[in-house]
């Protein structure tokens, strides 16, 4: 792992921009952990393991070129979909925003899980709440750039549903009355509520938006948990440089049959001051 690990720290150290990605982990065989007890815990896990592959096997000439934007993948677990097969799979993505507050994130992870799976479009694009300071309500001006940028990829075709995460019926009220391109669904966390709110399931059924139910924490992804993982899997790094713009979760379910075909984590980190 030494002369892997200099050379991954020599990369990271000259590059501004981290893109970082699972491919499908159902690929992964002995990299799969058994049995994550949480998201947070998998997500972690994959990160690391990633980390792990990709500086075991990078090119020479890749340390003599100095990219600005690194690659991280597994390879060998990286798949996208067959064309003749698209029209029998659902392709549905949740986007969680980590360190940015650049609405931009948005068409960014949009365009890279289309690259990466080989589509032209996603089915479903469910947005987690965006990070907001503690004591802090959630409000519409703080979702509103990014349901903006969400609304410009269903107009330009690049997704054909978009929904939410964790909004109270007021919220999703709002943002309802605002939107033009109005949510289609809403994950509720069952970990915080057992039962549907009432008001919220009333509303959902009036204007025909999904509940859908969730277990993913408040933070999947914190900028120390990052650089944790960074630091565990490449010594002696700068870790602290890193910081999480956004991470994406897709997966790939056959419609017919309702079983999933693929499924993984991309996300982008920058260098502070880069």
């Amino acid at each position: 792992m030494g002369t892997d690990s200099r050379a991954a720290r020599a990369l990271l150290a000259r590059a501004r921009t981290l893109h970082l990605q699972t491919g499908n982990l159902l690929n992964w065989g002995r990299l799969r952990k058994k049995c994550p007890s949480t998201h947070s815990e998998e997500l972690r896990d994959c990160i690391q393991k990633t980390l792990n592959e990709w500086s075991s096997q990078i090119n020479p000439d890749l340390v003599r070129e100095f990219p600005d934007v690194l690659e991280c993948t597994v390879s060998h677990a990286v798949e996208k979909i067959n064309p003749d097969e698209r029209e029998e799979m659902k392709v549905s993505a949740k986007l969680f925003i980590v360190g940015s507050n650049s609405s931009s994130s948005t068409r960014s992870a949009v365009d890279m899980a289309c690259s990466v799976l080989g589509v032209a479009q996603l089915d479903s694009v469910i947005i987690a709440s965006p990070p907001i300071e503690d004591g802090v309500n959630l409000s519409l001006e703080h979702l509103q750039p990014y349901w903006e940028e969400l609304e410009n990829l269903v107009q330009s075709k690049k997704i054909v549903a978009i929904g939410t995460s964790d909004l109270d019926k007021t919220q999703l009220e709002q943002l309802y009355q605002w939107a033009q391109v109005k949510p289609n669904s809403n994950q509720v966390n069952l970990a915080s509520c057992c039962v549907m709110p009432p008001d919220l399931t009333a509303f959902a059924k009036q204007f025909d938006i999904q509940l859908l139910t969730h277990n993913d924490p408040k933070e999947l992804l914190s900028e120390a948990s990052f650089q944790e993982a960074l630091q565990e899997s490449i010594p002696d790094m700068q870790a602290h440089e890193w910081v999480p713009l956004w991470l994406l979760r897709y997966s790939v379910i056959v419609k017919s049959r309702g079983i999933i075909k693929s499924k993984g984590y991309i996300l982008q980190a920058k260098r502070r001051g880069s």
